[in-house]
């Protein structure tokens, strides 16, 4: 996402940790290689570096994504600091992102070198610091801050508007941003948030979602149809293949009614299974993709 967006920090800086950074004209990422005449490579996660209207490097930021603890990191990252600091010769600064609380309150410790006040202190983003973000104007001024409030706080209740908000905010970026930012999301997610996610990812409503979502239900309609032919050519017989592609028909149905995150009881359930009549199973698939429940399916 940084390198993506590299703004993202000083964003991050000022709005989650209330810093004045210096004047700046544009923001770039660099090569993240930090290796010196040692035979140990150090490579951080991403370095941004802000520089004025003459390109003269005014603060470097090592960007780290720590889903884990790793003492390792504690005798890193100070190397990271000094050796860009060498490199550049501005100030330079360490971010950490976190998913979860306990891991960046692991990170946010003080890191002591050992000589006389050099202490680090990593600057930490985690869930309890990144705003919760359900405005769709403050989503579409900072998309990336919208993307990085539902990883830390859409996982309870009260995440539709949280989800919502990203969504807005999601216009403003490409369409590879767009699938590249929901595939993060959807990942870190569990599943019960995915399926709200994707309910709310509609094809009549957003414009990027569409192809996203439409090109997931060929997908899955692909799968489950791919699935029930080859049943029907194993099985080799006339009723076979019927009964084969009735299969996948019903198959590819289910994917897409839990793709669009749409409970299905356990009595429609079994009416789709049981369902032979291919051409109405193709109806049925046709109508989920735009459906609320799934009622809506059955209704003539």
């Amino acid at each position: 996402m940084v390198r993506h967006r590299p703004a993202v920090v000083a964003e991050l800086l000022t709005g989650t940790f209330k810093m004045e950074l210096p004047d700046w004209r544009q923001v770039r990422t660099q090569d993240a290689d930090l290796t010196e005449l040692t035979p140990v490579q150090y490579r951080a996660d991403a370095v941004t570096v802000f520089a004025d209207a003459r390109d003269n490097a005014v603060l470097a930021v090592v960007n780290e994504v720590q889903l884990r603890r790793d003492p390792r990191k504690r005798r890193t990252w100070p190397h990271y600091l000094t050796s860009l600091h060498a490199r550049l010769g501005c100030p330079t600064m360490l971010l950490v992102m976190c998913t979860d609380a306990a891991t960046a309150r692991w990170c946010a410790g003080p890191i002591e070198i050992g000589h006389p006040g050099w202490v680090l202190r990593p600057l930490v983003v985690g869930p309890d610091t990144i705003p919760v973000i359900t405005d769709t104007a403050e989503a579409s001024r900072a998309p990336e801050l919208a993307v990085l409030s539902a990883i830390a706080h859409g996982r309870g209740p009260g995440e539709e508007p949280i989800f919502r908000a990203m969504l807005t905010g999601l216009q403003t970026v490409d369409q590879d941003h767009f699938e590249l930012y929901t595939d993060i999301v959807l990942t870190a997610l569990p599943e019960a948030a995915q399926h709200c996610l994707e309910a709310l990812m509609d094809v009549t409503t957003y414009e990027f979602q569409s192809d996203y979502f439409r090109r997931r239900l060929a997908r899955s309609m692909a799968e489950g149809m791919a699935e029930g032919r080859a049943k029907g050519r194993a099985e080799g017989r006339a009723e076979g293949r019927a009964e084969g592609r009735a299969e996948g028909e019903a198959r590819a149905l289910l994917a897409v009614l839990g793709a669009r995150g749409i409970p299905v009881p356990d009595d429609a359930r079994e009416r789709i299974i049981r369902c032979t009549d291919v051409k109405q199973l193709e109806t049925w698939v046709r109508r989920a993709a735009t459906a609320d429940s799934v009622a809506e399916l059955f209704d003539a």
